[in-house]
């Protein structure tokens, strides 16, 4: 089962506006646990160089080490937890599964912002950082699978591309969140204030704003269809949300989801991670809050891309947008991270930065709803999911980490080619496993459930 685009939308009828903005309603009270729970994902990444010295001691040379290898540690409990929070939302919906995982998050910013210091306990502090955000990455692994499912399954036919794009708005939104809390305590209090204590309250708000989302999330609607979940539960589907099944059965568009992923999650963490690292690197001696800026502009520009590209799926097909990424990943990736380090201008910068970040949209915009169109209703959560989660643990959350590695070794050009090959390997996939045209899961589903509904209301 292949990507495709859409059929065109149906003609206008009395009960199309209603659909729509149910539709609408939906996507927006999805995406907005999903913008908390990568808020807290990211406000490590943006406020690690400020709590370094809070958790390591200031006099260990490796203390930059350990924490983005804290970084990529918690990716490993990802595929954990898109097992456990897949398979539960393929067995008992996907909202409740979206509830407690962003409630998990949390009560885990909540302890990381509570945390005594490094001075204070000693290594107890990086233990309970450690452990609170092995927690978070179980928790996101169950958060990107569900979510990315709840959102193509609840965005209508012909639509799907673009209302499914806000996944990533959200999730980059994370980011860009991060980021305008950091300019906004750069611009009210000192480096050594935020160091202090201004990281803690940026933890904080993470776990305030997941209670508000916990609540959003009880009111949305349930895309998996009830009479499923009925099965579910009394037993009757026992190869719902089963490795097994997924395994034996569905391996094909599970490898697929992860050879679509790997090049991708390679890209996003190179260009929206390391690349705002290089610029906040780079402008750190002479003007913090330009870099800032820089970054901040960039990745909302990021942001309000996804949309785009999610609509231009639904009109020239996913495959499209994904080889336009694949190329332009190739061809762009050297230039990217042997460059954009030695710009001390904003222009020249913040312009680096962006041109990575169009080409990231062919992949970021699209790539939910393209895995959700891989597999059937019964596996689609656990499969989007654990394809996701492995790939994204062994090539997304190490990105970081080995380039600082690179880094440190005077090897960034390895890296280069690291990234390169495997952002190679994907675009061969998007190109000769994957089609604009044909049917999918989601599109066939969709029918099915339209003539069920004509059936019950005639």
């Amino acid at each position: 089962m292949s990507a495709s685009t859409p059929t065109a939308p149906a003609a206008p009828s009395a009960a199309r506006p209603a659909s729509l903005r149910r539709s609408v309603s939906n996507t927006l009270k999805g995406s907005a646990g999903n913008l908390v729970e990568w808020y807290d994902v990211y406000v490590y990444s943006v406020f690690a160089v400020y709590f370094e010295s809070q958790f390591f001691s200031p006099d260990d040379k490796n203390a930059t080490m350990y924490v983005w290898a804290i970084f990529a540690m918690t990716f490993l409990m990802r595929p954990i937890g898109a097992w456990y929070f897949g398979r539960f939302a393929d067995r008992y919906g996907r909202r409740l599964a979206l509830t407690i995982s962003v409630s998990l998050m949390a009560a885990c910013s909540f302890v990381i912002a509570i945390t005594p210091t490094v001075s204070t306990i000693g290594i107890a502090a990086p233990i309970i950082l450690l452990l609170a955000r092995l927690l978070q990455g179980f928790a996101t692994g169950g958060e990107y699978g569900t979510s990315a499912t709840y959102m193509s399954e609840a965005a209508i036919p012909g639509r799907r591309g673009f209302l499914s794009s806000f996944h990533y708005v959200t999730l980059v939104g994370g980011h860009v969140l991060a980021q305008a809390t950091l300019l906004v305590m750069l611009l009210t209090i000192d480096a050594t204030q935020i160091s202090d204590w201004g990281w803690r309250v940026a933890f904080g708000i993470g776990g305030i704003g997941a209670i508000v989302v916990f609540w959003l999330r009880r009111t949305m609607d349930e895309s998996l269809e009830s009479d499923a979940i009925a099965e579910a539960k009394k037993g009757g589907a026992r190869s719902t949300g089963s490795l097994y099944e997924l395994f034996v059965h569905q391996w094909k568009p599970l490898l697929l989801c992860f050879l679509v992923t790997a090049g991708g999650t390679v890209a996003f963490y190179t260009y929206s991670v390391n690349g705002p690292k290089m610029i906040q690197t780079a402008f750190a001696a002479n003007d913090v809050m330009a870099g800032t800026i820089i970054n901040l502009a960039a990745l909302t520009l990021l942001m309000l891309m996804q949309p785009v590209g999610g609509w231009l799926s639904d009109i020239v097909g996913r495959k499209t947008l994904l080889v336009f990424f694949g190329i332009g990943g190739v061809l762009y990736t050297w230039f990217l991270v042997l460059w954009l380090p030695q710009q001390t201008h904003w222009l020249p910068a913040f312009a680096i930065l962006t041109i990575g970040f169009v080409i990231l949209t062919g992949y970021t915009s699209i790539n939910a709803v393209v895995k959700a169109e891989l597999f059937p209703t019964h596996i689609r959560a656990l499969g989007v999911g654990l394809g996701y989660a492995l790939a994204n643990s062994a090539f997304g959350g190490t990105a970081p980490l080995f380039y600082q590695a690179a880094l440190g070794a005077d090897q960034v050009v390895t890296f280069v080619v690291y990234a390169t090959v495997m952002i190679g390997i994907s675009l061969v996939v998007y190109a000769f496993f994957l089609t604009n045209k044909g049917a999918n899961w989601l599109d066939d589903e969709a029918a099915m459930r339209e003539r069920k509904n004509a059936r019950r209301s005639g």
